[in-house]
């Protein structure tokens, strides 16, 4: 056994000796890998003698730490041998002009965020975030959704279980922040959220909004027609026309849409260049572009959350942030948000 243990040292010797990195590791393998020598030498030691086994033991783990010094000793030495090789051979000149780094800019949709929060703050809202991953009782049940109501359908709403999903509006904020801090409330809650939308020239499953919630007493439906006139002439200038369109949502009543003349055809509801008859794919032939819903937050939503709807009201809304961008700055195809194109971003 001393005798073999004494052979595979002089082999690995002259292995190692001028070796290339391939040849040191394949001396690694051979001798301390799984199957290599000297470690089918230490598995074979049970069979020896008690005396023996304790000899030829001992000098089997010399052997083995002797050699993997070794082995990382040569594989230092080939590397440092390799980079000078490379020093030697290859040259860098010095005269040619450097590549100038391109600066970044901010992303449109994160430009149109900025303008937002800058009118609320200056208004005296906060600005909170929530989680993108919510419970079905802040998404659905606090804001008054009943199980039949369509968005609840798994074909409308990404859900994780039956307890979580990923948030499909901004509105479980609402919730979260009446639970936690009583009148007057203004908020507002920047945040990407998540439907189930097939991807065309109007709709992707991941987009972005802003939440607004008023809550105090003697709040009433003028003060949010205010409040939107004063968005849209914070973002698109004073000559900025909206109107509201009734609507439903569970959790305010009323309830309405806010529209702007669209931003492709001008509010002729034909595309431009084309005939008459050939209907502006954008606002879907009506003049108007649907940029964001609101309402007087339902006297259900203040009750369950535990505020008495007798003392205190409310509004809130949810700004399509997308739309808001795509409107501002022309933009007909919201993929564009998404895919990273350079020439795209360097516009903004």
């Amino acid at each position: 056994m001393l005798e073999k243990l004494t052979q595979l040292r002089h082999h690995i010797e002259q292995s190692l000796r001028d070796a290339t990195p391939e040849a040191i590791e394949a001396v690694r393998v051979g001798m301390l890998g799984k199957k290599g020598e000297i470690t089918a030498v230490l598995k074979g030691l049970g069979q020896l003698e008690p005396q023996a086994r304790k000899i030829a033991g001992q000098a089997a783990n010399e052997l083995r730490d002797w050699a993997q010094s070794q082995i990382d000793q040569a594989k230092a030495g080939a590397g440092a041998a390799k980079q000078a090789q490379a020093l030697t051979e290859e040259s860098i000149d010095i005269t040619l002009p450097g590549r100038r780094r391109g600066m970044g800019r901010l992303h449109p949709i994160t430009q149109v965020y900025g303008k937002l929060e800058e009118l609320f703050l200056s208004l005296g809202f906060d600005i909170v975030e929530g989680p993108h991953i919510e419970t079905v009782y802040h998404n659905f049940d606090a804001l008054n959704t009943p199980e039949s109501h369509p968005s609840r359908d798994e074909s409308d709403t990404f859900y994780f279980d039956e307890n979580y999903l990923l948030r499909c509006h901004t509105s479980p904020m609402q919730v979260r922040v009446i639970e936690k801090q009583k009148p007057p409330i203004r908020v507002v809650v920047p945040g990407k959220v998540f439907r189930r939308d097939e991807v065309d020239a109007t709709h992707t499953p991941v987009f972005h909004q802003l939440e607004g919630l008023v809550i105090d007493k003697g709040v009433h439906m003028g003060d949010l027609r205010g409040i939107m006139e004063l968005i849209a002439g914070h973002i698109f200038g004073p000559g900025a026309k909206i109107r509201l369109r009734p609507s439903f949502f569970p959790f305010t009543e009323p309830s309405a849409e806010v529209d702007i003349t669209c931003y492709v055809c001008d509010g002729k509801a034909s595309r431009p260049g084309s005939e008459a008859n050939d209907p502006c794919r954008v606002c879907k032939d009506s003049g108007w572009v649907e940029l964001w819903g609101c309402g007087m937050v339902h006297p259900q939503v203040l009750r369950t959350s535990g505020i008495d709807p007798g003392e205190y009201s409310g509004y809130a809304f949810g700004l399509g942030v997308d739309r808001i961008t795509s409107a501002l700055y022309g933009i007909t195809d919201p993929r564009l948000y998404f895919e990273n194109d350079v020439q795209f971003l360097r516009q903004f």
